[in-house]
């Protein structure tokens, strides 16, 4: 489901996607995506690429042609992750002597003259904003050179290229509308990788979006690094289009296309985005709001542009103008110079928010960040690893808790699926982001939207029982 897959790619796994009908291509690829959800959107760009040059997905690598591994340079794991599966790439091209292996995304334009030159894993690096190069970079990989693009672009958007849909479950999709970041966090490697931030053609966005619903879709998550400072104009235009417009251009294609986002940059969502949430009901009521720090002190070091208190205040007035809307978190443990009364304030302000869920790191110091030229990583790892089960020990409580608040209630719930443990139950999301459990019944398909009344939970899990009309 698009939501695992989300979170497992926020933690460092791999998820290795796969096109229709790939007997049709004379010439295979086969993809691996890592780290963010918009690596699994840009994945899909490479496949579209990619059909057009002749070649069609497949889910053995052992029958590849061309091997990709797309990137990302957020946390060390990731990386270590691909590594090693480089390593065991490098080992099936003796095998396959003509199989070439490429490094795409983050890590590409980090590491491109390791992994070219003194690892020789790969055959090609191709960074964010170069993959329409990739039928030339291939042509000249397959001559034995080492192909290499990196540039970093101030305008490209993949715009014009409609994405083929890799391994999707043919119900929610992704759609990316920025791409970039202008945010200077000092631990993000983001800026320095992706390049400065830059908003798609609002046009082409809108399209995509009702393209996916005639194509049966019944849910999109538009995607960016920071979505709310989403800003688009052209001298065409009488005015530009905010986040909060497209927003709601997005969710008139209908009342049926449920319509999410992620991420927002406290600093950026505004009280216009609230309100047009809390018109259309088919906006989902979840907002992800990574805090990273509950000390202000920490998050001035960060360089987040907020305090704890005004990350309070919006909490605040998130709830107040929506009371039942959603929030989950991104925390980091352990940076620099962090103290014992910055990990109580971390914990403090996820009591306070009351978070549904989070993502839940220990700070790891990225190679070019401001944080690697200006500070120490000070803290130690066992101290580390102790604050981040502390924060990981009261997520579980509070994720409880979230879910003990809405035993009795009833909720619109989009099937995605069977369950994992049973062909017997439907699992679906609430607007809110809860995975629900539920027995089938009736005539309902994936795809379909279903009230159901909470019964019991787990901590991460709302079971309930279908209200038949």
């Amino acid at each position: 489901m698009i939501q695992k897959e989300y979170e497992e790619a926020r933690q460092g796994e791999a998820f290795a996607p796969f096109a229709m009908d790939p007997n049709r291509y004379k010439k295979h690829f086969y993809i691996e995506s890592y780290g963010c959800a918009m690596n699994f959107a840009d994945s899909e760009v490479v496949a579209s690429i990619l059909n057009e040059y002749g070649y069609g997905a497949t889910r053995n690598a052992e029958e590849a042609d061309l091997v990709l591994l797309n990137t990302c340079s957020v946390r060390e794991k990731a990386e270590q992750t691909v590594r090693k599966r480089l390593t065991e790439f490098k080992k099936a091209k003796r095998a396959r002597p003509g199989m070439l292996v490429g490094v795409l995304g983050c890590m590409a334009e980090r590491l491109k003259s390791k992994l070219l030159e003194e690892e020789k894993l790969v055959d090609m690096v191709v960074g964010p904003d170069a993959y329409r190069t990739l039928p030339a970079l291939i042509e000249e990989a397959g001559t034995g050179q080492k192909a290499v693009n990196v540039m970093l672009s101030r305008d490209e958007t993949y715009g014009d290229i409609s994405p083929v849909r890799l391994n999707s479950n043919g119900i929610t999709a992704f759609v990316s509308i920025t791409r970039g970041c202008n945010n200077m966090c000092s631990f993000c490697v983001v800026p320095f990788t992706r390049g400065r931030e830059r908003s798609r053609d609002a046009e082409s966005i809108v399209a995509e979006c009702r393209n996916l619903f005639e194509e049966g879709y019944k849910e999109v998550t538009l995607l960016g690094q920071n979505v709310d400072s989403y800003y688009y104009v052209n001298e065409q235009m009488d005015a530009p289009v905010t986040f909060a417009l497209l927003l709601e251009r997005v969710a008139l294609i209908s009342p049926q296309l449920r319509v999410r986002f992620s991420t927002s940059h406290p600093k950026d969502i505004t009280d216009e985005v609230l309100y047009t949430m809390a018109r259309h009901e088919n906006i989902c009521r979840y907002i992800h709001l990574p805090v990273q720090s509950g000390s202000s002190r920490m998050l001035q070091l960060m360089n987040r542009t907020y305090t704890r208190e005004w990350y309070m205040a919006k909490v605040d007035r998130i709830r107040e103008v929506m009371p039942d809307c959603g929030i989950s978190s991104d925390v980091i443990a352990g940076f620099c110079t962090e103290t014992e009364e910055d990990h109580q304030d971390t914990l403090s302000i996820m009591e306070y928010s009351k978070y549904d869920f989070s993502y839940m790191y220990f700070y790891s110091e990225r190679p070019g960040t401001l944080a690697a030229r200006r500070f120490e990583d000070d803290i130690p790892e066992a101290v580390k690893k102790r604050r981040l089960q502390e924060i990981v020990d009261l997520q579980g409580r509070l994720s409880r808790e979230s879910n003990l608040r809405d035993l009795g209630k009833s909720f619109k719930v989009l099937i995605e699926g069977e369950s994992k443990k049973s062909d017997q139950q439907w699992m679906g999301r609430t607007s809110h982001n809860k995975v629900v459990v539920f027995p089938k019944a009736g005539d309902l398909q994936a795809g379909d939207y279903a009230w159901v009344k909470v019964s019991e939970c787990t901590q991460a899990t709302l079971l309930g029982e279908l209200i038949v009309n």
